[in-house]
């Protein structure tokens, strides 16, 4: 089964209320088993909402509000979302597609903290978590080159 950021996906759940819909992801999950899932809203996060970035290891909003335990709150619940519906469907989880750059889904590069448009070297709350896991991080922008790397 693999793990689907919802925005990916059409679900308006980014913190602009809007969604990062990705023909490439959806037509690679449409034959797959896959849990859908928002860490953000899943915390209890509204769309829209204030954006948020990591700043020294701590996940604040453009505002300088502390969401870190927010964000952690919300990647272990959707972990649990995901791993019931593993065991429901009874697969193992060997793959997450997530957005990139964001502070709970950023795969290897996420925003810097400035609001300025900046990466830097890092993961998001949720790819920690799932790294941590054993499960393989992908973002959307990598889905074509995993694509190939499948069909060898």
């Amino acid at each position: 089964m693999i793990i689907v950021s919802g925005c990916l996906l059409g679900i308006p759940c980014k913190y602009d209320g809007g969604t990062s819909l990705s023909k490439q992801v959806r037509a690679f999950v449409a034959d797959k088993s896959y849990a859908m899932v928002c860490p953000e809203t899943m915390a209890g996060l509204l769309a829209p909402r204030p954006p948020a970035e990591i700043v020294c290891g701590r996940v604040v909003n453009a505002s300088g509000e502390d969401l870190t335990e927010v964000f952690r709150r919300g990647a272990e619940r959707a972990w649990e979302v995901a791993t019931e519906k593993a065991k429901e469907r009874g697969e193992e989880i060997t793959l997450a597609i997530l957005k990139a750059r964001s502070p709970s889904c950023g795969c290897g590069r996420i925003y810097d903290g400035t609001f300025a448009g900046v990466t830097t070297a890092g993961d998001g709350v949720f790819t920690a978590l799932l790294k941590e896991k054993g499960i393989r991080v992908i973002t959307e922008e990598e889905i074509d080159a995993y694509t190939e790397e499948e069909r060898r």
